[in-house]
């Protein structure tokens, strides 16, 4: 079996405390799975550092799985706006929230991929996302080195010694301790493709120390080195593999299945409320035993409706709405 495991043993990599990231964009190609199966074995004081976060991230963030959110955005695009768990946990003060921009975000990925400890940039000049009034971690006495993937400053401001084209800002690298990412096809051995938009996918698993693939489906190695190019991660960066299909269920994945807006919908109005979150876990999550019996749930026609067709690559069969 190789690298092979299950989700619950996938999940059962993961320490409470740990830094984690995720692959994927808002609600496309999230690792659903493991999600859900994370609020299941109920882990905790998760410190989430993300380019940009997701319905995956408010659903942790309302199960109290989350101490730490770090990242520039959250929310279910047209389908809720905001994340509206993370709003209300930052109101009661039951989570610490650190802000980068997008940019800043992907430069720190960047900079955690190639070994480096930080990355100059001139973005976010002039805001204040660095005032030093907002490092959310200082105040909360986390820089204090106590923690080895936590940066001792949030930026640094240096005069550019080349040209003297003025003050750039440094950028700590963001180091997480595990990258849980779901993608279309692993190999046997761990090599990684991925199609359409690969966002951020391969600066964050390079970044991390550990990696746990996640895919619909597993596939031969001789296959995927037929083309070399199309693949985004080698096999020696991979820690684990878990074949799941329909793995990034609600959110989308290019080629296999659209995001269930319905669902997402559902879930932003729902969990406006802890008590509503707790009823919509209940049915959800802690009402099912795996992921598998989570999409007998949802039934074989609801899941026919979003699949893509294989010449299109999207489904023609959702619905996207109308004006």
């Amino acid at each position: 079996m190789g690298k092979r495991i299950t989700v619950q043993e996938a999940v059962g990599m993961i320490n409470d405390g740990d830094m984690i990231t995720f692959s994927g964009f808002t609600i496309w190609r999230r690792p659903m799975a493991v999600i859900y199966e994370i609020i299941r074995q109920r882990k905790q004081n998760l410190h989430l550092i993300e380019v940009n976060s997701g319905t995956h991230g408010d659903m942790l963030v309302g199960a109290g799985c989350v101490k730490v959110w770090e990242s520039c955005w959250i929310g279910h695009e047209l389908f809720g706006k905001l994340g509206g768990n993370l709003d209300r946990k930052v109101r009661n003060g039951e989570v610490i929230t650190e802000d980068y921009s997008h940019h800043q975000m992907l430069l720190r990925m960047a900079a955690g991929a190639l070994g480096i400890p930080y990355i100059p940039t001139w973005a976010s000049r002039g805001t204040d996302i660095l005032n030093p009034e907002y490092d959310m971690l200082s105040k909360h006495a986390m820089r204090d080195g106590s923690n080895p993937n936590i940066p001792r400053q949030k930026a640094q401001w240096v005069e550019d010694p080349f040209f003297e084209e003025g003050t750039l800002i440094h950028v700590p690298a963001a180091r997480p301790n595990i990258c849980i990412a779901h993608v279309q096809q692993v190999g046997e051995d761990g090599t990684v493709r991925v199609w359409g938009q690969k966002y951020a996918d391969e600066e964050a698993i390079k970044a991390a120390d550990k990696v746990i693939i996640v895919a619909e489906e597993v596939v031969p190695e001789e296959y995927l080195r037929r083309e070399p190019s199309q693949n985004i991660i080698p096999p020696y960066l991979v820690d684990a593999i878990v074949q799941q299909p329909w793995g990034a269920h609600p959110t989308g994945n290019f080629g296999c299945y659209e995001v269930d807006g319905p669902f997402v919908r559902d879930f932003y109005n729902k969990t406006r409320t802890q008590e509503g979150f707790d009823a919509w876990a209940e049915e959800w999550i802690f009402g099912v035993p795996d992921f598998d019996a989570y999409l007998e749930k949802l039934g074989y026609k609801r899941l026919q409706s979003l699949k893509a067709n294989s010449a299109y690559k999207y489904s023609n069969e959702a619905k996207r709405g109308s004006r």
